[in-house]
């Protein structure tokens, strides 16, 4: 029979058990908030992976969906601008660009012709030899821009040129491309300026896909990149967030804005 204590009825033996089961209670209990941290960090980590992928995947999609859009909007055949315009501007780099920028000239599609980011050790002789029918023209109706080094620079010494002949209205003439980005910059150098593109097609682009050729994918995929770089840029300028470098003046080198006639 086991005695009990009359001021405290518990059994010995229970204090006994209770003495010897604490440390182990302890343990389990530190186990399991443990545990259940463990569980917790877990699932944390879980939905940080999750939420990683789907931003990884969101913008992967948002890529391919807009660079289809981009390819879109780049037409496969060359058509003549609706109007006339005050003046034309071919940006340089690419085949027949400038070439078909005198064709519209010569047809009276506008007044004066500005070629814009011909290389500084091209001179105006170089040029009127690439170009022997159209001697005349060069002579009374085209500038050299000899400053520009990239499609922002090109807008920057337009604006310039458009400026000081008090242009309203401008053909813009690069390769089909170069289009997207060329107006992003020129409208956002020249915002009250209308623009017309003239898309120059090469012969490559109809004769060789360019999902074909790795050549042209690598392209087409810079030119994507450098198109949302540029729309980025100026959108952070509209807010007022971004740089004011393009709305610096270029230095006017000596061949620029003169006529190939002067150079003779």
């Amino acid at each position: 029979m086991v005695g009990v204590d009359i001021q405290n009825p518990t059994p010995d033996h229970v204090y006994w058990w209770s003495s010897d089961w604490e440390p182990i209670d302890r343990a389990m209990t530190g186990i399991e908030t443990h545990a259940s941290r463990m569980s917790a960090a877990m699932s944390v980590a879980l939905l940080s992976v999750r939420l990683v992928m789907g931003l990884i995947f969101a913008v992967c999609a948002a890529t391919v969906v807009g660079f289809v859009v981009f390819l879109r909007q780049l037409p496969s055949t060359e058509v003549k601008p609706p109007r006339d315009a005050d003046g034309i501007v071919v940006l340089t780099g690419g085949s027949s660009r400038v070439s078909d920028a005198m064709e519209l000239l010569s047809v009276g599609y506008g007044k004066r012709l500005l070629i814009s980011g011909v290389h500084p050790a091209s001179s105006a002789q170089e040029i009127q030899r690439s170009l022997p029918d159209s001697q005349a023209l060069l002579g009374c109706c085209v500038d050299l821009d000899h400053s520009a080094v990239n499609t922002r620079s090109n807008a920057t010494g337009t604006r310039r040129w458009v400026q000081e002949r008090g242009f309203r209205s401008l053909i813009v003439v690069t390769s089909n491309y170069h289009m997207p980005r060329a107006i992003v910059e020129l409208s956002h150098a020249m915002p009250d300026v209308a623009l017309i593109p003239f898309p120059v097609v090469g012969d490559k682009w109809n004769d060789e896909p360019w999902w074909s050729s790795g050549a042209a994918l690598r392209l087409l995929l810079l030119e994507y990149a450098k198109y949302v770089a540029a729309e980025f840029r100026v959108s952070l300028d509209r807010l007022g967030l971004g740089s004011t470098a393009s709305e610096e003046p270029v230095p006017t080198p000596d061949l620029t804005r003169r006529s190939a006639a002067s150079i003779n």
